[in-house]
């Protein structure tokens, strides 16, 4: 109860911030939340993922309003400063971006070089001992954001050990100097232990469709790159960023992207309007059984065929035993559904073919095998030969 009060507090929050209509009001209201996110918090159960899904969300909205404020000297150096004592006192790292954008909260290279020059001895001795220092990102990217490029490669030829999280800011100094194959070829090789390849995949898309270099970016890493909450998440993330593309290449793609679990794409295509692609894939694999009777249920009307290919991709499975704890109505429903499409498409006859070849069928499960018996009794239509 305290997880869901204190997510709710912090989107209300969020959305006071965003009504002030003043930007440094704006900045100075996201600053006052960013120094009170972990002392609020820090004493709730965050196991369930939730609070730090809401923390990471404000976080990054955060960063962004204080970046977008009008730059004056003084009130920016005070900022920094309350921020940084913030990001000392964090406990679980919820200001981890902020160091990572470090230099672009300096906003100007000139504040950038002297937090670098700040944040330098400390980093370098943690380096040279195989330590960890909580400024490091923020040292790379105050060297980032003032242009020393060519510091900030050595500074990373220096790393105890290869990780993503460091070596971002390497690939992004090659792409702004325009070697775009070399920053590639860096993000590539600066996979560590811990690193998911996804985000490196990322960087890599962002790099190739800033050049220019859409079609590339598409086949060599977007597959990877554009990962979601959900399929139909995925999908749309790419659409917007390929619109050139078909939606049917996409989903296509995405499909052949994740092998032996195409059912689990029934419900994307679905909502898509892809139903030739969706009636393929119940064919292809089994789809919960409740989905495949809710689709011939709801589009019963509108796309009639559609639904009696859902309906006798449910019979097949039921039929095949791939489903567990079904029930006489989930059974019931699937012939019920198929019986009325075959009515709409005008190929009755052919459903109680299917219908008698799955009772005759020595393969159907039992159970299965007697609830079409029981679902087909009122016509008689069905000839049990055993």
């Amino acid at each position: 109860m305290l997880t869901i009060s204190a997510v709710q507090r912090i989107k209300e929050a969020i959305k006071e911030i965003r009504k002030a209509k003043a930007p440094l009001l704006r900045a100075e209201g996201a600053i006052l939340l960013l120094e009170r996110l972990w002392p609020a918090t820090q004493h709730i159960d965050s196991s369930s993922g939730s609070l730090g899904t809401a923390t990471n969300n404000a976080v990054h909205l955060l960063i962004q309003i204080i970046i977008d404020a009008p730059y004056v000297e003084s009130i920016r150096s005070t900022w920094l400063n309350r921020l940084w004592k913030a990001i000392e006192d964090d406990g679980v790292g919820y200001l981890d971006d902020v160091a990572e954008r470090w230099g672009e909260l300096c906003a100007n290279q000139a504040i950038a070089l002297r937090w670098a020059d700040e944040f330098k001895s400390t980093h370098t001795l943690s380096w040279e001992r195989g330590g960890y220092f909580s400024g490091t990102p923020a040292y790379l990217s105050c060297l980032l954001q003032a242009q020393h490029y060519a510091e900030l490669l050595k500074q990373l030829e220096k790393a105890p050990y290869p990780t993503w999280s460091y070596r971002k800011f390497g690939v992004r100094a090659l792409a702004k100097l325009g070697r775009t194959e070399d920053a590639i070829h860096y993000a590539e090789s600066s996979q560590g232990l811990n690193d998911g390849y996804a985000q490196i995949a990322l960087a890599c898309e962002e790099i190739l469709i800033n050049a220019g270099r859409h079609e590339e970016a598409y086949s060599r890493f977007a597959l990877y790159a554009n990962i979601a909450n959900t399929h139909l998440a995925r999908f749309r993330t790419l659409a917007k960023k390929y619109p050139h593309k078909e939606p049917e290449l996409i989903l296509r793609d995405l499909i052949s992207s994740t092998p032996s679990d195409e059912g689990k794409w029934f419900a994307t295509a679905k909502s898509l309007g892809q139903f030739e692609v969706a009636a393929e894939l119940a064919r292809m694999s089994p789809v919960n059984i409740a989905t495949l009777n809710r689709a011939a249920r709801d589009f019963m009307v509108q796309q009639p065929t559609f639904a009696l290919q859902s309906a006798t991709a449910a019979l097949h499975w039921l039929a095949a035993g791939q489903f567990y704890e079904i029930t006489d109505t989930d059974v019931s429903d699937s012939v019920n559904y198929a019986r009325e499409a075959s009515g709409r498409v005008g190929c009755e006859q052919k459903i109680t073919q299917l219908l008698s070849e799955l009772v005759e069928a020595p393969g159907t499960e039992e159970f299965t095998r007697q609830q079409i018996i029981r679902a087909t009794s009122d016509t008689g239509s069905i000839k049990v030969v055993r």
